[in-house]
C-alpha cells in the first residue's frame, strides 16, 4: 500500500500517536507523518503510507494555512492555554480592530523568529522542551521564516479584562503561530497565548479533504497517489528503467532536476 490518507486530527493527539493508529489500522509499518501539529492543535496532517514516505521531505516544504485564537493579556510556560499562567498584563482599553489589523500587516514578509521553549527543535543534540521541563537555559536559535498573508478574521471579544479574536495566516515551513502570538502581543504592550490552533491546508491539501481517525477506522477513506504531493515538479516517464538503474545523468537532458 503506497500513497497518502488526509487526517483531520483531534485534539489530544501527538502527531506520531496519528501514526501508530494508522501504522496499527492498516497493518504496516512502513508510515510518517509531513511535520508536527502540536497535541493541542487539530486540522490538516497528511500522513504518508507505503513508498510515499520517501518524499516526506518535499511536504515539509509547503506552505500552511492556520486560523488561531488569540488571547490577549496573559502569559504562560508554554505560550498557549494549556500552560502554566506566569504573568499577566492590563490591554490598553482603547485597543481597537484597525490597531490589531496594522499590526497584522506589519508581519507580513521574510522575518527571523525565536521558536517558544516549549518545541521539538533540537540545540546541541537535545529538544528546546527538554531544557524547559529540566528548568536548563538554553539560546533560542533565530529562524527565518515568511507570513504571506494574515488578517483579523472575527470580531474581538473582551471578557475578564482579557481579549480573544481570531486571525488568518498563510506561512512558511518552520513558522511557529505561538511565537507570532507573542510578538505580536508586544507589540501591543501586553502579553498574549494561542488559545486554539486549526491547520486549514498544507501545500495544496485542504481540511475539507481530511477524514478523521474514526473513518478510517470505518474505512472510509481515500489512499490519494503519491504523486498528488508533487504539483511543481515536471513529471517525467522514462523509458528504459536501465537508464535509471544505472545512474544515467537525466538533469544533463532535460536542463531541470527530476523527481522520480
Amino acid at each position: 500500500m503506497d500513497g497518502l490518507i488526509l487526517i483531520n486530527k483531534q485534539k489530544g493527539f501527538t502527531s506520531h500517536d496519528v501514526v501508530n493508529v494508522i501504522r496499527k489500522k492498516l497493518n504496516t509499518k512502513k508510515v510518517g507523518h509531513t511535520g508536527t501539529l502540536d497535541p493541542n492543535a487539530t486540522g490538516v496532517l497528511p500522513i504518508l503510507i507505503g513508498k510515499g514516505t520517501k518524499i516526506s521531505k518535499y511536504l515539509m516544504e509547503h506552505d500552511k494555512t492556520y486560523i488561531a485564537t488569540l488571547k490577549l493579556g496573559e502569559k504562560t510556560d508554554t505560550g498557549d492555554s494549556e500552560g502554566q499562567v506566569i504573568e499577566e498584563k492590563s490591554i490598553p482599553k482603547d485597543l481597537r480592530k484597525e490597531d490589531i489589523n496594522d499590526v497584522l500587516q506589519s508581519f507580513l514578509g521574510k522575518q527571523k523568529q525565536l521558536p517558544p521553549m516549549y518545541s521539538a527543535i533540537k540545540v546541541n543534540g537535545k529538544k528546546l522542551y527538554e531544557y524547559a521541563r529540566n528548568n536548563q537555559k538554553v539560546e533560542l536559535p533565530k529562524r527565518e521564516v515568511t507570513i504571506k498573508q494574515i488578517e483579523l478574521v472575527s470580531d474581538i471579544k473582551r471578557d475578564n479584562d482579557k481579549i480573544y479574536f481570531d486571525i488568518k495566516c498563510l506561512v512558511s515551513k518552520g513558522t511557529y503561530i505561538r511565537s507570532l502570538i507573542n510578538d505580536l502581543a508586544k507589540i501591543l504592550n501586553t502579553f498574549g497565548v494561542m488559545e486554539n490552533l486549526r491547520r486549514t491546508k498544507q501545500g495544496n491539501f485542504d481540511i475539507n479533504q481530511a477524514v478523521t481517525l474514526e473513518q478510517v477506522e470505518k474505512k472510509d477513506y481515500k489512499l490519494l497517489p503519491i504523486d498528488l504531493c508533487l504539483p511543481p515538479y515536471k513529471r517525467i516517464t522514462v523509458e528504459n528503467e536501465n537508464e535509471v538503474i544505472n545512474g544515467k545523468m537525466f538533469d544533463n537532458i532535460y536542463n531541470e532536476p527530476i523527481i522520480f
